[in-house]
This record gives C-alpha cells, structure tokens and sequence, in this order.
C-alpha cells in the first residue's frame, strides 16, 4: 500500500506540472463561425505545408568563383561544322601557344555534302537555331529552371538526306573532337590543304591569288569538354551565308572552366563567351587577311563551381511547425473576435435572440441523482 501511495504521489506530482490543460468536453461550445474557421484554417495550413515543402526540395543553386590552378588538365573540342566549299578545297589546322605539333591534337572528319538542306532538314536546322537564340536571349530568366531541371543547348542533329540532289556535292562537313593544351589557341578553316613544316604550316591555296572562295557555313556543334546541363553554347545552330567571295569570319571565344555538381550530374566541363566579327578580304580596297573562318580561343584564369545547397532539415521543421502555430493562433484570435462582434451585435440589436440561444437544456449528472431507496412492503417483498 505505501508502493502504490508513493506512485500515487508521484503521478499526481506529475498533473500538476501538465502545461496542456484539458478542457471537458461539457464546457466546449462549437459554433458555426468557429466550423468555418477551421475549415479555412485547415486549407490554409495544407497550401502553406505544400509551399514551404516544395521550398525545401527546391535547392538553391551556388555559384562560387576560384583560381583556375588546374594546368596540366587537357582541353576537349567538340566541332562539327558544315562548309559551302568542296573538301578538296579546305583545310582544317588548329595551333596553340606551345607550338605543339597539330598531328598530336587528333583529325577531323571530312565528308562531302551539299551545303542546301532538304525541306526536312531545313525545318529541323531552323528549329533549332530559334530554340537556341531564345535560349541565349532569355538565359537572364531560365537560368535557374536550365540548371535545375537538367536543361541545356539543343544540338542542331539534323536528319539525313533522304534524296541525293543529282550534282556533285559542293560543301564539306567537317565534325571530330581534338583534344588540345589547356592554353590559348586558334583553330581555323581556310581555302587549301596544309603543308606541315617544323615550325608551322602553310596552306597551298596561299600560292594563288583571286581565287573565288565562299565561306558561307553552319555550326551544328562546338563546344569545349563534355556536354553539361545548364550550359548555352552560343554558336550552335548559328549560321553564316554570303554571297561576297573571300569573306573572313572571325570568333574570338573565352573559355571558362566549370565544375558543376548538381542532382542530375557531376562533371568537369568548360562554357564560353564568343564575339564575332566579320569583313570581306580586298586587298585593293586596304582589307587585308587571309579569307577563311578562325576561331581565336583563349583560356580565362577564373573557375567557376556550380552546386546545390539544401536548408537544414532542423531549420526546415522548426519554421513549419511555427508557420502552423501562427496560423492556428491568429485564426483563432478572429474567431474569438468574430464571435464578440456578433454576440455585442446580436445584444443589441435582438436581445431576446440572445437569451434563446443562451438557454441550454441542463444536463444532470446521473451520479448526483439520488435514487428510490424506499424499501417495499413486506408482502410485496414476499410475492418478489
């Protein structure tokens, strides 16, 4: 009996410190006004979890900048490039800062084409440069949904002819990867094939002068390492046509390392930024130059990591469970507001409303009744 008086104690010790008092059901008065609160209140609470859940998931992106201390790391282009000029008549070279042998960087691919696309192929060409425009105009607002979503450049994939024009093919398409130094360098297509020397190279067409050329071209690909989402590449599915002979075209690229690190991937890759100029080559008229298309690159020293970065799941819960106490608190204070309106108004203006709605059955606790306890007559005791 002392064992169980102490627990007794204990326990009772124990309500007094209960911070979350109970109100008996008896006492509890439910109202219409107050129903349609919690309605309201509960739709609120769901739309609101909902949003600060989507938050959560939705991770904020970062990008951080850093030296560039990574030299040794090779440089891979991706190029395919389609040329209004037979291949017999082009040559492709690329030359760096090492002066490095351009046989050490890999070949392109040279394949004769005709350089006027089919309907088919025109309509998926242009598709493709609009989309990529688009991209690059409007990259200021879709950044985020790029990186996020796992989103990037269209490649200009054009489908394959499915009739062959009845003439002999009067461009070349030249498409490879070349792996190169991580240093500046100038890749270039001009009229002629090279001729390698020990200290460079030269290209035969050199040797003739007023040779009509046209370097009218399309840039179905370029671009520097793997392909990453996110990244525009501004010169895919750009395209040049003229009708000016020994035009040069010029693209001065600075290309930036990027290590991206996000839900859909983590890779090292490269992005760039490209200005472009273009003349037509006269040397009567003071233009001179080699007619041909170059793209200058240089490496920049800056890197640039991109992650993802999530809240604190304590951080999360906490502001979730003071966004629902708040919204449960001040839709309560207008409930009790609402109610002392309407019961003032209803004072006033309807009194004997009021002490209708105010007179409630009295509920009699059947522990309080005292029962019959007359005891019966003894004959009817007997008869029992």
């Amino acid at each position: 009996m002392i064992r169980y008086r102490g627990k007794k104690n204990v326990i009772d010790k124990v309500k007094e410190l209960d911070a979350f008092p109970k109100v008996p059901e008896e006492y509890v008065d439910s109202t219409p006004v107050g129903g349609t609160f919690s309605i309201i209140t509960f739709f609120i609470i769901v739309c609101l979890i909902y949003s600060e859940v989507t938050y959560f998931l939705d991770s904020n992106l970062v990008f951080k900048f850093m030296p560039d201390t990574d030299m040794d790391e090779k440089l891979r282009i991706n190029i395919d490039i389609t040329v209004s000029m037979p291949c017999s008549n082009l040559g492709a070279d690329i030359l760096d800062s090492t002066s490095q042998s351009v046989f050490g960087f890999g070949e392109l691919q040279e394949e004769d084409t005709w350089f006027e696309l089919s309907e088919e192929q025109q309509d998926a060409f242009e598709a493709v440069k609009h989309l990529n425009s688009y991209l690059r105009e409007e990259y200021h607002s879709l950044w985020q949904l790029l990186w996020k979503k796992g989103h990037g450049s269209v490649r200009a994939t054009i489908p394959p002819r499915k009739t062959k024009p009845n003439r002999k093919p009067d461009a070349c398409r030249l498409h490879g990867v070349l792996t190169l130094n991580k240093v500046a360098g100038n890749f270039h297509i001009t009229a002629g094939k090279s001729l390698h020397l020990p200290r460079g190279h030269i290209h035969l067409n050199m040797l003739f002068d007023d040779t009509p050329q046209n370097f009218s071209h399309r840039i179905h690909r370029l671009s520097f390492g793997s392909p990453a989402n996110g990244i525009i590449y501004p010169l895919e599915g750009d395209e040049k046509i003229t009708k000016d002979e020994n035009m040069l075209y010029q693209y001065f690229i600075e290309v930036v390392p990027t290590d991206v690190d996000t839900t859909f991937e983590s890779i090292k890759t490269f992005q760039y930024s490209v200005k472009e100029l273009e003349r037509p080559i006269s040397h009567s008229h003071g233009s001179h130059g080699v007619p041909g298309i170059f793209f200058k690159y240089d490496m920049g020293a800056i890197k640039i990591k991109v992650y993802q970065e999530r809240e604190n799941l304590l951080q999360f819960m906490l502001r979730l469970f003071s966004i629902i106490g708040g919204i449960y608190v001040i839709v309560g204070f207008v409930n009790t507001l609402v109610l002392s309106l309407r019961t003032a108004f209803i004072k006033k203006a309807a009194p004997d409303v009021l002490n209708r709605c105010s007179e409630k059955p009295l509920q009699v606790n059947p522990l309080l009744v005292s029962s019959n306890l007359l005891v019966p007559d003894g004959p009817d005791l007997i008869r029992q």
